[in-house]
C-alpha cells in the first residue's frame, strides 16, 4: 500500500497474527481479514480422483493424491479411498505393527490389478540381505499378494545406510524372484539433501518418498518478504529435486500439510474450499513432484484430500491463507531435513527426529503413533532432563526453543 510504513506493516502483522491465534468464526475472520472468496472451489458431487500421473520411469500411473495408512488400520477407509479412485496405497512394515498392511490386503482382495501397493523397511548399516528378504515376506502376507510394486529403503538419514551393498544384492534377487518391481528411499530426517544426492548419482533407485511441502521451498518465502520474518532453511532441496527429475525418477511428496494442525485454520477457511486443499495443491501445481500421499484417518479426510486432485494452483486468496498457517502455528516446527542442529548436541541427541515425533503427538494428536516412533530412537531425548549443556540453544536457524522442546518430547512419548 503506498505510504505504507515497515512499522505500520509490522503491527499490521502482529495484530492478525494475534487475531488468528485466537480464532473466531470464519465470517468474521474473513471480514476481519479482508479476504475475499477463492476463485476455485471443491466441484460439486462426490469427490474423486481426477488426475492420473507417470511416476517417473517406473511408468506406473499413479493418483495425484494417495492413500498413506501410517495411522490407520481400518479396512473401510482404504475400501473408500479405493472408491474414490485412489490406486496407490503406501504403508510399511512398521506402521500400526502390521496391521495397516493387514487392512489394505483385505481391502483390496480381489483388486491386485487395479491398484498399486508399496511397503517400506529399514535397513541399517549392518542389516543382512536375509534379514530384509523376512520382512518383505512378512510384507507380502499381510497384504495378501505376491509382489509390491516400489519397495522403499525406509526413513533414511544417513549416507552409510546407502552403502549397505546387501540392501542392492536383496533388492536384485527380489526383483528376479518377482517379489518387487521397483526400489526406492524415503527420508524427511536430517541429512536428507545429502542421501538423495548419493542415491540419485548412484542410481540406487526408482522412486523417492519426501517431505515437502509449501513452508519448504524457498519460492513460497519470496512473496513473504515484507510481511514475515520467516526464512526458508532448505534452499538446497528444489536442486536436488530437480536433478531426480532429470535422471526420471519418480517423486512423490509427504508430510504436505506441514504438521497437520487442520483445526488452526478451519475458522478461516470458506464452503468447499479448505486449507488443506489449498496445501495439497500447491504441491502438486508444480513440476517438483508426481504426486503425494497423505495420511488418511478418516471418511471425511478422504473427501477433503481427494476433491484436491487434479485442481488448478492455489492463488491469491488461498495463498494468504497458507501464510496465515504460518503465522497462526508460530515457530515450533522443526523443517524436515533440516539438519542444522544435529552436531550440536555433545550426547549426539537425534534433535530433529526427536522433534518428528513430538510434531506427531502434539500437531497431529496422535501420540500412540508418536509414541511408537519415539521408542524406535536409538538417541532419544532422555539425556535432555538433566543436560547442562547449552550448545543447541541458538542452534536452529528458526529460533526453535530445543531444550524445552526437546524435554517436552521426552516427557510426552518416553
Amino acid at each position: 500500500m503506498a505510504g505504507e510504513t515497515r512499522d505500520s506493516k509490522n503491527s499490521a502483522l502482529l495484530g492478525r497474527r494475534d487475531f488468528l491465534i485466537r480464532g473466531s468464526s470464519a465470517a468474521a475472520a474473513v471480514a476481519a481479514l479482508g479476504l475475499p472468496r477463492p476463485a476455485w472451489a471443491a466441484p460439486d458431487g462426490p469427490p474423486r480422483v481426477r488426475r492420473y500421473t507417470t511416476l517417473g520411469r517406473t511408468g506406473l500411473k499413479v493418483s495425484d493424491i494417495s492413500f498413506g495408512s501410517s495411522r490407520s488400520a481400518d479396512p473401510a477407509l482404504v475400501e473408500h479411498a479405493f472408491a474414490r479412485g485412489i490406486n496407490y496405497f503406501d504403508c510399511a512394515e512398521s506402521y500400526k505393527g502390521g496391521n495397516s498392511e493387514l487392512a489394505i490386503g483385505r481391502a483390496l482382495r480381489g483388486k491386485r490389478d487395479e491398484v498399486y501397493l508399496t511397503s517400506k523397511v529399514k535397513c541399517g548399516v549392518d542389516t543382512k540381505r536375509s534379514s530384509l528378504m523376512q520382512a518383505l515376506e512378512r510384507s507380502l502376507k499381510r497384504l495378501q499378494t505376491d509382489h509390491v510394486d516400489i519397495y522403499f529403503n525406509h526413513a533414511v538419514n544417513d549416507i552409510e545406510r546407502l552403502k549397505n551393498d546387501e540392501w542392492l544384492e536383496f533388492a536384485t534377487r527380489a526383483k528376479q524372484q518377482g517379489k518387487i518391481r521397483f526400489t526406492g528411499m524415503s527420508g524427511h530426517g536430517g541429512q536428507l539433501v545429502a542421501c538423495m544426492d548419493y542415491a540419485l548419482d548412484h542410481d540406487l533407485v526408482d522412486v523417492i518418498l519426501c517431505a515437502y511441502n509449501f513452508g519448504q521451498d524457498p519460492s513460497f518465502f519470496e512473496r513473504l518478504t515484507t510481511r514475515m520474518d520467516f526464512v526458508a532453511v532448505q534452499p538446497d532441496l528444489p536442486r536436488v529435486l530437480a536433478k531426480a527429475r532429470e535422471k526420471n525418477v519418480g517423486l512423490v511428496a509427504m508430510k504436505t500439510l506441514r504438521g497437520a494442525r487442520l483445526n488452526d485454520m478451519r475458522p478461516y477457511e470458506w464452503d468447499k474450499a479448505t486449507f488443506a486443499q489449498a496445501a495439497l495443491r500447491w504441491v502438486l501445481a508444480g513440476t517438483r513432484v508426481d504426486a503425494l500421499v497423505i495420511s488418511m484417518t478418516s471418511i471425511e479426510q478422504i473427501d477433503e484430500f481427494v476433491a484436491a486432485s487434479g485442481a488448478p494452483a492455489p492463488r491469491g486468496a488461498e495463498l494468504d491463507l497458507l501464510e496465515d498457517y504460518l503465522l497462526a502455528q508460530g515457530r515450533p516446527y522443526c523443517n524436515h531435513a533440516c539438519d542444522a542442529c544435529e552436531s550440536s548436541c555433545p550426547h549426539g541427541v537425534a534433535i530433529s527426529e526427536v522433534l518428528r515425533t513430538r510434531m506427531y503427538a502434539v500437531d497431529y494428536g496422535d501420540l500412540s503413533y508418536a509414541r511408537d516412533e519415539y521408542a524406535e530412537l536409538a538417541n532419544n531425548a532422555q539425556v535432555c532432563a538433566s543436560c547442562v549443556h547449552t550448545s543447541c540453544v541458538g542452534a536452529c536457524p528458526q529460533d526453535l526453543q530445543i531444550p524445552d522442546l526437546t524435554r517436552e518430547a521426552h516427557r510426552l512419548l518416553a
